[in-house]
């Protein structure tokens, strides 16, 4: 397991954009598949972006939204552009070990931050 520390929560006008910040701990981060996922007030927690090689994203965030990683650092990337209300939740980012065909799943994965909060006001 890794160590996840989510950063870059906030509160941003709809159509406004933010950049959210996850940083591993561990030496082989290059060798884990990494996920954020959000949960909404009273809603499930859901899946947004997927990141192990390719890209991989949620129809609800796709062309908005940017996941990336820069491995040298330890840390994967959500760029957030044209935000809106409906994007409001705790995001989380997530982690395992190589890749699962099911990575839009929360239950494959075995290490998460603590979340972090967006709010997009209207």
């Amino acid at each position: 397991q890794v160590q996840l520390v989510e950063s870059g929560g906030g509160l941003v006008q709809a159509g406004g954009s933010l950049r959210l910040s996850c940083a591993a701990s561990g030496r082989t981060f290059d060798s884990y598949a990494m996920a954020w996922f959000r949960q909404g007030p009273g809603k499930e927690r859901e899946f947004v972006a997927h990141i192990f090689g390719i890209a991989n994203y949620a129809d609800s965030v796709k062309g908005r939204f940017t996941i990336s990683r820069d491995n040298a650092k330890n840390t994967v990337y959500l760029q957030m552009n044209n935000l809106k209300p409906e994007d409001t939740a705790v995001y989380y980012c997530a982690a395992r070990k190589y890749y699962s065909g099911s990575f839009y799943q929360p239950s494959v994965y075995d290490s998460w931050g603590q979340g972090t909060q967006l709010t997009v006001s209207s």
